[in-house]
């Protein structure tokens, strides 16, 4: 209930105005009363003060804020008029946000390659290199690079488990297993394989003496079947199997990257239970934590059982055996990486794509985002980029965090922050990539193997 209001006029309190003040000067002059000097003198004091202080306080400012401007402006022009390498070109986005035709979904969805007015899918992969923001020359640096180093007719043969083994200097990557076109499913597993980095080089740079670098088939023993996923640890090479049929199951492998190749099985089930179809692998820098994805690709494309559990992330400690889910909730989890320190998580999911069972353009093609906590789980998941091309699946960090991803055009650029900043455009799908040290990547484009050379990065290895 609210208090009584008075009759009254209430007495009105609060500052004196000007006007007030100069009625009462008026009153005390005409009783005789005069201000004393000192009163006037303080008056005029701080009146002159306070213009004084006003004017220094101007004069500090508006320099600076116009030397502010100045700055911005500069490093805006700096950027603009930055040198643009030779193979790189620049993107207007604007150019097409606003298009006189849009065609409909039937015509225009995650697998036709974006071609806007005034481009061609040759003035596209003439300059591979696609500058979306300046912070993007930072990442090709003034001389990029993009070289075919070796192809395939139609077997995918360049497909996923890019990992860079430093002590031989070469590149190991794995077979497509569910492709058409390789004649997979149960009749045949996914190979690994590798490729010297200096022949790599050499092509690059036209002093190979072959149009293509030599691929090796690595015979892995036990042999580790239809492998999907790797990355380093601590000297060796995990690879994430797919398994195959309903009797072997999927399985996270240890291989040595050296001759004789020898494998050992690191988890193999949950709890007695087979994984549905593992997909991808990383390594925590932080905690040293295995975590790897498992999903249904091996189901969708034919060559293992119904999955009997849902599509997750999971964590494992080699050390003591533990084995724990670290995310779920997503429709297809793919690619799987960490930033430099350890402090997120990059999950791609692609759950647009079905395998065999075809495709569902309303289903995620999103690299998701999470905060690692201190003991090693998974905290506050952001969608971090939606890819318009097709899909996300490998997904990396270079040593500055920005972090890249293989789509059905090329390896896309987002600083750490989401921001789209750039795409090496192959023009073709690139399923996975890794780098390989300071200034050089490799990309597997299915059909085609590429080798990159840029100023980024990769991540240490431990």
């Amino acid at each position: 209930m609210s208090p009584a209001r008075d009759n009254h006029v209430p007495r009105q309190r609060g500052r004196r105005t000007s006007k007030g003040r100069d009625a009462r000067y008026k009153d005390r002059l005409k009783a005789g009363v005069e201000e004393p000097d000192s009163v006037v003198r303080k008056s005029r004091y701080f009146t002159l003060t306070n213009m004084a202080i006003s004017a220094v306080v101007l004069s500090i400012l508006v320099p600076v804020g116009l030397g502010l401007l100045r700055d911005v402006d500069a490093k805006l022009s700096t950027s603009a008029v930055r040198p643009l390498p030779d193979k790189a070109q620049i993107i207007q986005q604007k150019s097409f946000n606003v298009l006189e035709t849009v065609p409909p979904p039937s015509e225009a969805n995650a697998t036709t390659e974006f071609l806007w007015p005034g481009v061609t899918h040759k003035s596209l992969t003439d300059r591979p290199f696609h500058v979306y923001d300046p912070e993007f020359y930072d990442v090709i640096g003034s001389d990029p690079s993009l070289t075919l180093i070796a192809t395939s007719d139609t077997d995918p043969i360049f497909h996923e488990a890019v990992v860079w083994y430093p002590p031989t200097e070469e590149v190991f990557f794995v077979q497509n297993a569910g492709a058409l076109a390789a004649g997979t499913g149960l009749k045949k597993s996914s190979i690994i394989q590798k490729i010297s980095l200096a022949e790599a080089d050499a092509l690059r740079s036209g002093s190979h003496a072959n149009s293509e670098v030599k691929v090796t088939v690595v015979p892995s023993s036990p042999q580790v079947i239809n492998p999907n996923g790797g990355t380093n640890y601590k000297g060796q090479i995990i690879l994430a199997g797919e398994g195959q049929g309903d009797n072997i199951p999927s399985t996270l492998y240890l291989m040595n990257p050296e001759e004789p190749y020898n494998t050992t099985a690191l988890v193999n089930n949950y709890f007695g239970r087979q994984f549905n179809s593992l997909n991808d692998v990383a390594v925590n820098p932080r905690n040293g934590d295995i975590y790897f994805t498992d999903t249904m690709y091996g189901y969708w494309q034919n060559f293992r059982p119904e999955p009997g559990l849902p599509n997750q992330v999971y964590r494992l400690n080699e050390e003591s055996g533990a084995l724990t889910v670290a995310a779920d909730g997503f429709v297809s989890p793919n690619g799987l990486t960490f930033s430099p320190d350890g402090s997120y998580a990059y999950v791609t999911d692609t759950g647009l794509s079905n395998g065999l069972f075809g495709s569902n353009f309303t289903r995620p093609s999103t690299v998701y985002r999470f905060k690692v906590q201190g003991d090693g789980t998974w905290e506050n998941r952001k969608t971090f980029a939606h890819v318009a091309a097709r899909l996300p699946d490998g997904v990396h960090c270079d040593s500055k965090g920005n972090v890249y991803a293989g789509c059905a055009d090329g390896v896309h650029v987002w600083n750490p922050s989401g921001k789209l900043i750039g795409k090496i455009y192959t023009g073709t799908t690139a399923a996975n990539f890794q780098f390989a040290g300071d200034g050089r990547m490799v990309i597997t484009g299915q059909t085609k193997l590429f080798y990159a050379t840029l100023a980024a990065s990769g991540v240490a290895l431990s």
